[in-house]
């Protein structure tokens, strides 16, 4: 039983060992990373190593990984446009180290690259293409300064062994004075369009009158030359008309009113006196028909 035991202890004894130097020996580089490895004699290594498991020597060799995938970054400046007014903005990039010059990257910034380089070459880009344009032109065009932010970013990073995949204004805002003159502004070119309206409005509104006074006047002329030429008859017709509507709006009334002779004679000078008023009001009907409605009115009297 003893040796059972101690056969099993050694053989426990061997697994432990082969897997710490198997442990030791080996190495793994994920999915989206490379490696690159660091001899203690020799210093950085050129090669990249690519994904998988790999074989090392313990002590002497150390692998240093590197994350290639794409990743975002963003940075917010704040300078100042041609015509010295503030601006903020946001800038956001998506990077990715260039995997063939990784043991140069690792020599000269370290793995902390991004931090490095990203934020400096941002604020120099910026300032440099904003300081090219008004606050107007920022915002009007737009487009062409994101153009010119890209192109020079872009060689600026290239320099460093980065890789620009997209580059983007994300946010851009102005100083509060600018702000509030700009506010000013639109209050004053809407308050300006009101005034025009108003102004257009008043005028639109004279012209409608000089016509319906024309228009007025020209019925009144015809009316008048229709008296001269029917005499009586013409406001005799109009007196029945009124009459029929007056007789029509009694009858349909649930009231029923009562006159005496003399109040009847009043409403008859009532009815006579707005017979010229209700003429002018309808001045619309033609002059060809108002002379036919005397001509009947004169038929029926013979």
């Amino acid at each position: 039983m003893s040796k059972l035991m101690n056969s099993l202890t050694k053989i426990g004894i061997g697994i432990a060992l082969v897997g710490g130097a198997a442990n030791s020996i080996l190495y793994n580089v994920d999915g989206g990373h490379r490696a690159i490895i660091f001899d203690r004699f020799q210093g950085v290594r050129p090669h990249i190593i690519g994904e998988g498991t790999h074989f090392m020597v313990p002590w002497l060799h150390q692998p240093i990984f590197f994350d290639i995938r794409t990743r975002p970054r963003t940075v917010n400046v704040s300078t100042g446009s041609k015509d010295l007014q503030t601006v903020n903005i946001s800038l956001r990039t998506l990077y990715r180290p260039k995997a063939e010059i990784l043991p140069k990257i690792y020599t000269n910034l370290g793995l902390d690259y991004e931090e490095r380089v990203l934020p400096s070459i941002i604020n120099e880009v910026l300032k440099a293409i904003v300081a090219q344009f008004d606050a107007s032109e920022l915002i009007s065009q737009r487009t062409m300064v994101s153009q010119q932010i890209s192109k020079m970013l872009t060689e600026r990073a290239t320099q460093f062994g980065l890789i620009l995949d997209d580059i983007s204004i994300t946010h851009l805002t102005f100083g509060a004075e600018f702000t509030n003159a700009v506010e000013a502004k639109q209050v004053a070119q809407q308050e300006a369009e009101k005034a025009r309206f108003l102004v257009e409005k008043a005028e639109q509104s004279k012209q409608a009158a000089v016509i319906r006074a024309e228009g007025d006047s020209k019925a009144a002329e015809l009316i008048a030359k229709a008296l001269q030429e029917a005499g009586d008859a013409l406001i005799e017709l109009r007196r029945i008309e009124a009459a029929e509507e007056i007789a029509k709006s009694l009858s349909s009334s649930p009231n029923v009113a009562y006159v005496s002779d003399n109040a009847n004679m009043l409403l008859s000078g009532l009815i006579k006196s707005s017979i010229l008023f209700t003429i002018l009001k309808n001045h619309h009907y033609h002059v060809n028909s108002c002379l036919l409605s005397i001509e009947m009115v004169r038929d029926i009297n013979l």
